[in-house]
């Protein structure tokens, strides 16, 4: 089941999480709403917001955007190392997703809100992203088309539990071809994001060595 956009405007996920909650810390609507304020005072009001999207974000954005364009954010890198106990797993058998870790640099995706619909759009993306509490939300200097852009991004909160840390390719891999949860399977989540930087220009070789390896494990699972 995909996530969509009425998932976020009915705050679906928090509700899905609600019934698990003694396994997932569930963020308070008091610090979910003071978390999105805190970013929102880093905004003038009048500009448009960029978002940059490393993960899923890329193909399934779900925010009313004006535009989008293949971004690079320096100080940060993308890596399998946030565990998944609803969406792409479950508390038996947790998943694994997309952090943005310190260090390095990151090639993804900007999108650009328009400022009139901004504080309602980054309301629905709080509500994909923040309701865990498993990513800090920052403002981050990106280079997209040319030019260098303001963002919001989310970064991997190492203080939460769900945070694995640095992981063995060997590990990420069987857990990748193996896991799946309510959105779908960790497989699939990597096949998505691959093909998506691709459609973007981007290629990076660690999630394209990783597709490889883990489509040779789902094939050898099968067999």
């Amino acid at each position: 089941m995909a996530l969509t956009r009425e998932d976020l405007e009915n705050d679906s996920l928090r509700q899905q999480y609600s019934a698990i909650r003694e396994h997932v810390p569930l963020v308070p609507e008091a610090a979910f709403n003071a978390s999105l304020e805190a970013i929102l005072a880093g905004w003038n009001g009048r500009d448009d917001i960029w978002v940059f999207g490393y993960g899923s974000l890329i193909w399934n954005p779900l925010i009313q955007y004006a535009e989008h364009r293949a971004a690079r954010l320096h100080g940060f890198h993308r890596r399998f190392c946030l565990r998944s106990r609803g969406a792409r797993g479950t508390v038996d058998r947790p998943g694994l997703v997309l952090g943005l870790d310190y260090g390095g640099c990151c090639n993804g995706v900007a999108f650009r809100i328009e400022a009139a619909k901004a504080a309602h759009e980054m309301k629905m993306l709080w509500r994909r992203e923040m309701v865990l509490g498993s990513y800090k939300p920052r403002w981050v200097g990106i280079r997209a088309g040319g030019r260098v852009e303001r963002a919001v991004t989310f970064v991997v909160n190492h203080a939460h539990p769900h945070y694995a840390g640095s992981l063995s390719d060997d590990e990420i891999v069987l857990t990748l071809a193996t896991a799946c949860g309510k959105l779908g399977s960790c497989a699939e989540y990597l096949l998505q994001t691959v093909d998506s930087l691709a459609g973007h220009g981007v290629h990076d070789e660690h999630l394209a060595r990783l597709r490889r390896r883990v489509l040779a494990a789902c094939a050898q699972l099968q067999s």
